[in-house]
């Protein structure tokens, strides 16, 4: 069972007890990310992420790094848009000790100019890596360009201008204006026992902040965009891109089994289609992104530069395809079983357990039962689908993001051809 609480500082709590394993997930999950930033300083929420990890006042990063180590468990931290988590993995008898470190680690971090400086240089890095790949590249202009008028649509990583204007002064500050007891949950999934609260509060009850922190940005305005990098690589990389859906947005069940279906699996349209009968990519996939109030729903697609045109047109032949027919209702039912096996297999991982109710109670404030998620998925019809597909697949919306050796490929004029032909019918 899925229980919620609160300690004393309004900071809440979500946990479930698993007593047949040896393990327990926990996670620190905070309402702060790209969108909460200001252009000047944009990538301090990851710098954050970064310097929690550099030291405390009883602790040097080496030392943070070798407690973690000696406890055998999984220890790390992301960023993300929206939020930033904190997350560990170890064995029932070492909780109490992965606590204490990251409790030190998450409220008492120095935040020390020195050390600032020196991550400067290891984020700078990072950055320089992520340009490099294009396989990133392409992903992250797509969402750059889309959303320029949005804080949303701002680097995760920062640039590298906007990270050396990040000092000691406005990362603390804006520490303390973003992480806050009111917008952060603890998730917590195994071999817990009745003291948990009293341990979470030993830890964690402390924490108190008067400051209000600041409300994500919703002014986001999705701009169709059509974005080409040049790289001198063998391979092209391609995305199709849609304006999506918000994360409240009752359709996002629907979405998760159409998505599935067009280019979520090895079954998939795109899948056999594109690569099992006509060989012509190796990577080929449809992926969703939801935020607070927007999305996307898009298609990426690597493949070497004489193939584009070909890509290009059954992609497209599949898009028009679902718009006139959507889906058949057996391969319908057969994909929401899927989609429901892969759901509750995945619900079997103390982690992914954590992970789902520290992402839901953060950004939902509820957690929906496993049994409520299966009925959704199973009450997914043929015309919820086709609704959504009419909905998602405008044309008048469709963002394009292009990055390898593109010399001499005008992917709009090649795009836009293919389109008016369906017109034509």
């Amino acid at each position: 069972m899925v229980n919620i609480e609160s300690l004393n500082n309004g900071l809440k709590i979500v946990y479930e007890k698993i007593p047949y394993v040896r393990t327990v997930a926990f996670g620190i999950w905070v309402n702060n990310g790209t969108r909460n930033e200001d252009k000047e300083i944009n990538g301090v929420s990851h710098f954050i992420e970064h310097m929690i990890f550099k030291g405390t006042s009883k602790r040097s990063a080496k030392d943070i790094a070798t407690e973690m180590d000696n406890l055998g468990g999984q220890f790390n931290a992301y960023t993300t848009k929206e939020y930033t988590c904190y997350h560990t993995r170890v064995l029932d008898t070492h909780f109490e000790k992965s606590l204490e470190v990251m409790s030190d680690m998450f409220l008492n971090s120095k935040f020390d100019e020195s050390d600032i400086v020196r991550e400067r240089g290891v984020i700078n890095e990072e950055i320089s890596m992520y340009d490099d790949a294009p396989e990133e590249l392409v992903h992250d202009a797509l969402q750059e360009e889309i959303w320029k008028k949005s804080s949303l649509g701002m680097p995760i990583l920062g640039t590298y201008n906007s990270i050396s204007n990040i000092n000691e002064k406005n990362l603390k500050a804006y520490f303390k204006r973003n992480y806050n007891p009111k917008n952060t949950v603890l998730s917590v999934v195994g071999n817990v026992d009745e003291n948990l609260i009293p341990l979470l509060e030993k830890y964690f009850g402390s924490w108190h902040v008067e400051e209000e922190f600041s409300q994500n940005d919703t002014n986001t305005i999705y701009t169709p965009s059509v974005i080409e990098r040049e790289k001198d690589i063998d391979q092209v990389h391609l995305i199709f891109a849609f304006e999506g859906i918000s994360r409240t947005s009752d359709e996002k069940f629907t979405q998760s089994v159409f998505n599935s279906y067009f280019g979520g699996g090895m079954s998939s349209v795109l899948f056999q289609k594109i690569r099992e009968e006509h060989s012509l990519t190796y990577s080929i996939y449809s992926y969703t992104s939801s935020y607070l109030d927007t999305g996307i729903f898009a298609i990426y697609a690597t493949m070497s530069k004489n193939q584009v045109e070909k890509v290009v047109k059954l992609i497209l032949d599949e898009i028009e395809n679902c718009k006139i027919n959507g889906i058949d209702k057996d391969i319908l039912e057969n994909v929401k079983e899927q989609s429901l096996i892969s759901y509750l297999m995945g619900m079997e991982s103390t982690v992914n357990k954590m992970n789902s109710y520290g992402t839901s109670m953060l950004l939902r404030n509820c957690i929906i039962p496993d049994n409520e998620i299966e009925e959704k998925i199973k009450n997914v019809t043929c015309t919820d689908v086709k609704n959504f597909i009419d909905k998602v697949f405008d044309y008048n919306k469709m963002s394009i993001s292009f990055v390898g050796n593109i010399n001499g490929i005008n992917i709009k004029e090649l795009v836009d051809k293919h389109i008016s032909n369906f017109a034509k019918f």
